[in-house]
């Protein structure tokens, strides 16, 4: 069964993007390392997982991009959660609209690799609330936006484990933990 990684980017005050879904900062921070570790983790992904949102985001960038991550996000098998979308135009993509939960449990016994979620931080929370996230990847980049939106949303405590941190030379902080054993 396929383990499902939460991986974002996040500003020291908790923000996955700022007013008007900005994520200029992403480039303070984009460099050799962080590009090297994301085509790790993509030769890991069996698909990827995002609310609609943050799929329309990467739709309009990497049908257009080129090099070796642009050609792992475009052939990709896409899931995307929308209440609203039912035929989305970048190649390998399928919209589900009802039963996250149920589907995203089928999705990880059904896939042979790890499956990705990026962004989306409102499907991270209905997730989060099932208890469908394996790991949290977060990279901390060291900037402070003072608004946008939150990665984590209002909920239940969830207590995490962590396995692993690690300093990139541009500053962010790649941060993994686990949902920590019941007690």
């Amino acid at each position: 069964m396929a383990r499902l990684i939460m991986w974002n980017l996040m500003t020291l005050d908790g923000f996955v993007e700022g007013p008007n879904r900005d994520i200029s900062w992403h480039e303070d921070v984009w460099g050799d390392e962080l590009e090297q570790l994301s085509i790790r983790q993509l030769n890991e992904a069996g698909g990827l997982l995002f609310g609609r949102v943050t799929y329309e985001l990467m739709a309009n960038y990497w049908p257009g991009a080129t090099g070796e991550v642009a050609d792992f996000m475009n052939a990709a098998p896409k899931y995307v959660f929308s209440r609203t979308v039912k035929n989305l135009p970048w190649n390998n993509t399928q919209v589900f609209g009802v039963d996250v939960s149920g589907t995203v449990a089928r999705l990880k016994r059904e896939s042979a690799k790890d499956l990705f979620l990026f962004g989306s931080a409102d499907l991270a929370a209905t997730l989060i609330s099932h208890g469908l996230i394996d790991e949290f990847r977060i990279a901390v980049n060291p900037v402070i936006l003072g608004g946008g939106t939150p990665l984590f949303k209002p909920g239940e405590k969830v207590r995490l484990t962590l396995i692993d941190s690690r300093p990139l030379s541009t500053g962010i902080v790649i941060l993994r933990y686990v949902p920590a054993a019941a007690k």
